[in-house]
């Protein structure tokens, strides 16, 4: 039996795909085997020592203190692009709102009073405040080609955007998927200086924060449209404010509201709706809850942020070890002497890095002693160790 720790409201569509008979899911566990999450903060809390996967359900991880969990051989599963079409659909809104100033004349028709003849008098009066522009004809430069990336693309092109990308790690699965009149951009100022909207889909990290500042908003063209519903720090919010007081940007739309952008009139703020629909709720936690069943049953690693991919099968005559350990010369060689000195015979062994880190699939014949897990424990580097027995 598996022990699942929540600590948000997980969709019953991720939930129902944990079977009763083997896991015990509850927002109150002493002892997990894993932990299931949204949105809640992680950071500084104490890793229980029964814990051996953290499932995110949706893509950014800030909120889990990633770095930890590798020292500790704990891999940190998400969801990425089950959320992608519920983003896609409010940045192409958010394009919308933008163009023809829907939220201020949303607010202009809220404050009318009076009769009928009244209220069209005073509309045909003050329409033209609220005139804005058609956004077929436009450039879009959309910024992290990945699967929101792609869709967006694709949908604006289907709506007569023109549409300028970048993104140099775009992966073949998502070029494949990319719609083939967009125009491959040669570095983000080029993609800024030659678009009307702008909208980035980018992770947060040291290379990324304040990627969007004041020298690169001087080069975004006059009048353009930014759109952020990537996170809040990937923009220099007051080089934004500046830019919009000036207006060298025509309206600044974002999911993360803060007291600076509430009241600014050129701003559009939404509270944090990009992956806020019942379908990516449901999507997010079925893909992580399928990706922790197979960690936990077969020591499959699919979509991990912080280990290799590692998809391996486990047959139902075989004994499996995972190991997780430190990226250095040597390891997996100590691995292969612990088995051998034990005389278990070695089925098959998969051995794959990311960065630092390294996760390794041992498939042996015969059950495998207590005391070579915790010779393989002893090994300098290791991080982690599991037995694993086909159910």
């Amino acid at each position: 039996m598996f022990n699942i720790l929540t600590y948000n409201n997980i969709s019953s569509a991720g939930l129902d795909r944990l079977p009763s008979e083997r896991y015990n899911v509850s927002a109150d566990l002493a002892s997990p085997d894993a932990i299931l999450l949204r949105s809640f903060k992680m950071h500084g809390l104490a890793i229980p020592e029964s814990l051996k996967a953290v499932g995110r359900a949706g893509a950014g991880v800030n909120n889990i203190p990633v770095e930890e969990y590798t020292k500790r051989g704990i891999p940190v599963f998400n969801a990425p692009g089950a959320n992608s079409n519920a983003v896609a659909e409010l940045v192409v809104a958010g394009m919308l709102l933008a163009a023809r100033h829907i939220p201020a004349a949303l607010s202009f028709v809220s404050t009318l009073e009076g009769d009928e003849e009244t209220i069209n008098t005073v509309v045909e009066k003050n329409k033209k405040d609220f005139a804005g522009f058609e956004i077929a004809g436009k450039t879009l430069g959309v910024l992290g080609l990945g699967a929101i990336g792609v869709k967006i693309t694709n949908a604006a092109a289907a709506l007569g955007l023109n549409i300028i990308g970048f993104d140099p790690f775009i992966s073949l699965a998502s070029a494949w998927k990319l719609n083939s009149s967009t125009i491959p951009a040669t570095d983000i100022d080029d993609l800024v200086s030659h678009s009307d909207f702008i909208t980035l889909h980018v992770p947060l990290n040291d290379k990324t924060k304040n990627l969007i500042n004041k020298e690169r908003i001087a080069k975004i063209k006059q009048g353009a449209t930014l759109l952020n519903f990537s996170r809040a720090g990937v923009v220099d919010e007051a080089a934004v404010i500046e830019a919009l007081n000036s207006g060298h940007l025509h309206a600044y739309v974002c999911d993360f509201p803060s007291p600076a952008l509430l009241k600014h009139p050129r701003a559009i703020t939404l509270p944090h709706l990009g992956a806020s629909t019942e379908e990516a709720e449901d999507n997010c936690a079925a893909m992580v809850a399928d990706q922790i069943r197979e960690f936990l049953e077969q020591g499959i690693v699919r979509n991990a942020v912080n280990f290799p991919e590692v998809i391996v099968p486990l047959t139902d005559d075989e004994v499996r070890v995972v190991v997780a350990n430190h990226n250095v010369p040597g390891v997996v060689g100590h691995v292969s002497s612990v088995f051998g000195d034990a005389g278990l015979n070695i089925i098959d062994l998969t051995n794959k890095s990311r960065g630092d880190y390294a996760y390794t699939v041992i498939d042996v014949n015969g059950d495998v002693p207590e005391q070579v897990l915790e010779s393989l424990r002893a090994i300098d580097g290791v991080l982690s160790v599991r037995l694993i027995k086909a159910s």
